[in-house]
């Protein structure tokens, strides 16, 4: 095309993506969240709008008056604007009156591109008010504060927002790095044993693809995690949110404008999986089958070997995740089961090539663009028997 009169110039956008580990982010005492909002250009206050996940605000029921204390203790610096109640979980995600109700927040609240929308919660709450921040005024600084080890470790501390449209995952988003991302551990004091858990199948995974050195550490400490040991989750959620973010910064590709997702390793399956359960299946438990198949497949087809495959399906067991489930039974009306029309929406979802993270060994994956449907059948079997 350079033939043709054009005007071309590169546009370099630099970005920080920062995430803080803190306790008790919302103690006066506490001036990290004060400093960050701070930390540009000078002039009036800064405003702040809330959105706070009901599971979270119904489990810590003193988190909105301790908001507004510490905006009362730096109330010449930071305004709040409020602090609102969602609904978490997916079903958010599917709803979209919720978009509506924040947008016409930010409308009443005169909320501008230099004042805050902050989120409190799960993967779900973060998804949603982020893509609402990243669309409104076409982007408004955000901070998330994930509240479970799986926002903390992993889906918290990237760049990607989003909404499920007419039953897809995640059909409708943006990416839209947050102003900041602070890991307050204190959140995870609210958690059941099920949201502990999810955390851990992240850190699997990037293990697996990225470092055999954690892969190490999450066996020898699998003991400890079960018993849901603070110093051991800290350390597993520091080290996995490491890994993650590093690979966005110096990837090459943090907007994924190509096909590779080796992050998504497990999860052509998995997200076709939750929509099969009615999300019944939390996303940890769907990666973790996911995982398991993907790593059987790996054996199966001579990339892997099997005393590293046995090892890898023996920890997800040991950390309590099921590798099968029944939903990898349901038909489509012939002999191929509805998730394997997972890696077709897998497809669509990378933008035409199918690009599916495999393993080499433990800490080492590459990248294939077709899967032997004969093959994956197989490996679904296998699971069934062994589980």
């Amino acid at each position: 095309m350079s033939e043709f009169p054009h005007i071309e110039y590169p546009i370099h956008i630099p970005y920080n993506l920062r995430v803080y580990f803190t306790q008790k982010a919302f103690d006066v005492g506490n001036p990290l969240f004060r400093d960050l909002a701070c930390s540009k250009e000078s002039g009036n206050r800064r405003k702040a709008l809330f959105y706070v996940d009901e599971a979270v605000s119904q489990s810590k029921p003193e988190l909105a008056d301790e908001i507004a204390s510490y905006f009362d203790h730096y109330s010449e610096e930071l305004r709040l604007m409020g602090v609102n109640v969602l609904p978490g979980g997916e079903s958010l995600k599917n709803d979209d009156k919720c978009l509506d109700r924040i947008y016409a927040d930010i409308e009443r609240s005169k909320i501008c591109r230099h004042s805050y929308i902050v989120a409190i919660g799960g993967g779900a709450l973060l998804d949603t008010v982020g893509f609402a921040a990243a669309t409104a005024h076409r982007g408004i600084r955000h901070f998330r504060f994930p509240t479970t080890t799986l926002g903390q470790a992993d889906a918290g501390v990237g760049v990607k927002n989003g909404i499920n449209f007419n039953r897809k995952k995640n059909f409708v988003g943006a990416f839209a790095p947050p102003f900041a991302v602070v890991n307050d551990f204190s959140f995870l004091d609210t958690l059941p044993d099920v949201h502990l858990r999810n955390g851990y199948i992240e850190a699997i995974k990037v293990a697996l693809i990225r470092d055999a050195t954690f892969f190490d550490w999450i066996e020898e400490n699998a003991e400890a995690l079960n018993a849901f040991d603070r110093k051991a989750m800290e350390e597993l959620i520091h080290r996995c949110a490491e890994h993650h973010v590093a690979h966005i910064a110096t990837s090459g590709d943090p907007f994924e404008m190509g096909s590779v997702r080796p992050l998504d390793f497990g999860h052509w399956a998995a997200h076709k999986l939750e929509q099969l359960s009615g999300f019944a299946l939390s996303h940890g438990e769907a990666v973790a089958i996911g995982i398991a198949i993907d790593t059987l497949y790996s054996e199966e087809m001579g990339y892997l070997n099997a005393s590293s495959a046995e090892r890898i399906l023996a920890l997800l067991k040991k950390l309590n995740f099921e590798i099968y489930s029944d939903h990898l039974e349901r038909r489509n009306g012939s002999r191929f089961p509805y998730v394997l029309e997972g890696l077709e929406e897998f497809r669509e979802h990378l933008g035409g090539l199918l690009t599916i993270t495999l393993l080499k060994r433990v800490g080492s994956r590459f990248e294939v663009h077709e899967m032997d449907t004969d093959v994956v059948l197989r490996a679904m079997g296998r699971l069934k028997k062994l589980s």
